[in-house]
This record gives C-alpha cells, structure tokens and sequence, in this order.
C-alpha cells in the first residue's frame, strides 16, 4: 500500500507543482506594469498607440521656433524669452499634443527645460530624434566602424539622458537617411560597397548596411528603456523591403511624406511591404502660391484638412488600413532661414513637386517654398522678445477638424 501510494503521489505533486508555477507566471505577467508608451496590435491586424494605458492619436507639428534674423545654428533651447511657451498655449487651444524634434540640443538642462514646461504646462508631449550624422561633413559613413561607434554613442547617450523625462513620447532614428542609397544625396560608401560593379548592388549594399545598424541600436535603445517605442525615421517607403529584413527591432516606420492632396497607397503598400505600424512624421504644405506669386493660406489649408482627413481614415478601429497613429505637421511656424538673408522672407521656391498642383505652372515648375511651411506665421513685430505669431487658417481649419472628430467618436 505504501509503494502504490507512493507510484501516483509523484505524478500529482508534479502536476501541482507545474500548475502553481503557471499560475504564477500569468499573476507575474498580470502585475506587470505595461510600458508608458506601447503599441498594441489587434486581431485585425489594426495598431494603436497607448500613452498610460490610453489611446493616444498623435498630432504633431515639428518645432523649431528660430527668430528671425537667426540661422539654423541658433540655440534657440536657451532662449530667455522662452518662446515654446506662447507656441505651447497656442498649440494646446489647437488641439496639438506633441511635438518633433530633429535632435536635442547641446545642453541636456535646456531640452529637459523646454520637455517639462511643454507637457507640465500643456500637456504637449515630445518626440525626440538623431539625425544619425546624416548632415556631418564629410558624409556619413555607415560602413565604417569608427563613425558607427561614435554615432551609437551619441544616440544611447541621448536615451539614457532623457528616457526617464516626463512628457517623452518616442524616439527616431534618422529622417531621409535612405536617400543616400543611391548615392545623389550625401553619398557615403565602404570597402565591401567598393568592390562591388553593379550599381543596383552597391544600392543595396548601403540598404542592408544601414538599416542593420539601426536594428542594432533600436536593440540596444529597448534595452536602456522599454517605456518607448523607437522608430525609423525614412523617406516615403523606398528600400523599406530592405528594413523588414534587416531592421526587425523597430517597433514603427516614421515616413516623411509629401504628396500633396492624399497618401495614396502609403497605408495599404507598407502593410504589404513592412507590416509595422505608420507615423507619419513629417509632412505638409507651404502657404505661398509659387505661380500667382502672393500669400495663399487657402491652398495650405486644403492640402493640410485632406491630408488629415485620410490619416484619420486609416487609423486603428476605421475603415482604412488600421496602421497609421497619427501626423506630424511640417512645421509650426515659418522658417526664414533657409535662404539666403534670415531677415527676409524669400519667395523663391527650392523645388517642384507636381501633387501640389494649385501652382505648379510656376516659372520651372518651381513651387514648393521652404520659408512658409508654418500654420503658424511669423511677423517682424516682437511681443515679449519673440517675433509675434499669428496663426493662418490652416491652424483654424485643423483646431475645427479635431474637435469635431472628438465630438463624433463620443
């Protein structure tokens, strides 16, 4: 009797031993706190963005509030007069909750400075970026280990500087850096790339090089802080067949998009390409009609309403694709730095783009004007040491548009 008892005594002690450690692994797995920020996927293949166990639609504008009369290299984070707190006030009544930036300035007190008073104040969240070196001299070299090193230094040394800063939302890595590729735009190359002939080779060489040394820091920015995700900042979807194979470790695609009045197939060829959710982290439209040579906040604000409309078309839960999270308006305010005299707003466009169709009979076809992006003009008068800000219809128009989405989902 002993030994029979003792037969099935082994197997029952077992089978509760196995059963109270998967009790406790699912209590563990139930107690542990989520991410602040997370994204979660649905049975439906539809993403959303969660901030504190909320759904959170990003809308964004990218910041760069430089006076006029100063260049790109203004240290505008230690600017006395604080600008991002007029811009903050003004943002928050729009319905704006968070902003871009490209990459911290050089003093980290400053940049937590301007992340707290935004999000304490306003409630503006940030996201925050490295441009990757993709703008040092001489080019970026991502073949090349010493440049790799000292880039992922400075990335893992912004990470661990401001992981823990309330009001933080996500990170970027780059911006348009894959349009070194092919090299036309800051060509950079490598021994390996050198020694191959074929041209689509050595493009794709510079894909799977690059887009693996993001996978390796967005693997190790997860390891410094699981509380927000990381993206790839990349223009439009080119080579992103490339990053699926190369750069698993990122959590969304930032596309900078510009193609006028709609998307077109950028939601539904990512979940084809790349099945990552969609930021789209840059886009928008200028103010100025290239062709009839005058202001036209008309044809701003069209482009800007559309190009919203079809992003809350394809957010999670609608009936579009389901993999957008939101928009960042490129820019707030206009940037008159650009060319030439920073004391001057420059009419003269930089480039052409046919999808912004009211004034591409401009001479050249020339009608995308980088000096008047904002929603948000700017004006010579100063109020309180800033150049005064007076918000175009765009601003308006978009204030109206979010209210009345809000006041639909209730």
């Amino acid at each position: 009797m002993f030994l029979l008892n003792s037969r099935y005594s082994i197997p029952k002690l077992s089978l509760t031993i196995c059963f109270l450690t998967l009790v406790t692994l699912l209590l563990g797995m139930a107690l542990r706190p989520k991410p602040k920020v997370y994204i979660k996927k649905y049975r439906n293949s539809h993403y959303q963005l969660f901030v504190e166990n909320k759904p959170f639609i990003v809308k964004g504008v990218c910041y760069s509030p430089i006076p006029i009369g100063q260049n790109y290299d203004y240290d505008w984070w230690t600017d006395p007069n604080r600008p991002w707190i007029v811009d903050g006030k003004l943002m928050k009544e729009a319905g704006i909750n968070c902003v871009r930036f490209y990459q911290t300035g050089e003093d980290p007190e400053a940049v937590k400075r301007v992340i707290s008073d935004l999000y304490n104040l306003y409630g503006i969240r940030t996201i925050l970026g490295h441009w990757l070196g993709f703008w040092e001299y001489p080019y970026p070299a991502y073949g090349d280990k010493d440049f790799r090193e000292k880039i992922k230094k400075e990335v893992l040394d912004m990470v661990r500087e401001f992981k823990d800063q309330e009001g933080l939302l996500l990170w970027i890595l780059g911006n348009e850096n894959n349009y070194s590729f092919s090299g036309q735009v800051n060509p950079w190359t490598s021994e390996e790339i050198e020694k191959e002939s074929d041209l689509n080779k050595k493009i794709n060489l510079r894909a799977k090089i690059y887009y693996s040394f993001v996978n390796e820091l967005a693997g190790e920015i997860h390891r410094l802080d699981p509380n927000h995700p990381v993206a790839l900042g990349n223009g439009e979807l080119r080579w992103l067949d490339f990053a699926k194979e190369f750069c698993p470790n990122i959590d969304l695609v930032a596309c900078i998009v510009y193609r006028g009045k709609t998307f077109g197939n950028l939601f539904g060829t990512l979940k084809k390409t790349f099945d990552k959710p969609l930021l789209i982290s840059e886009f928008g439209a200028d103010a100025y009609d290239a062709y009839k040579t005058r202001e036209d906040e008309d044809m701003q604000s069209f482009f800007l309403e559309s190009q919203w409309k079809e992003i809350y078309k394809n957010l999670a839960k609608d009936r579009g694709e389901g993999n957008c999270l939101g928009g960042i308006i490129f820019e707030w305010t206009d940037e008159w730095w650009k060319h030439r005299d920073p004391y001057i707003h420059n009419i003269e466009a930089g480039w052409s783009n046919g999808s912004y169709y009211f004034d591409i009979k401009a001479p050249g076809n020339l009608n995308m004007n980088e000096e008047w992006f904002g929603i948000v003009a700017i004006s010579e008068e100063t109020e309180a040491g800033i150049n005064k800000r007076i918000p175009r219809k765009s601003y308006y128009v978009l204030r109206e548009f979010w209210k009345d989405f809000v006041s639909k989902r209730r």
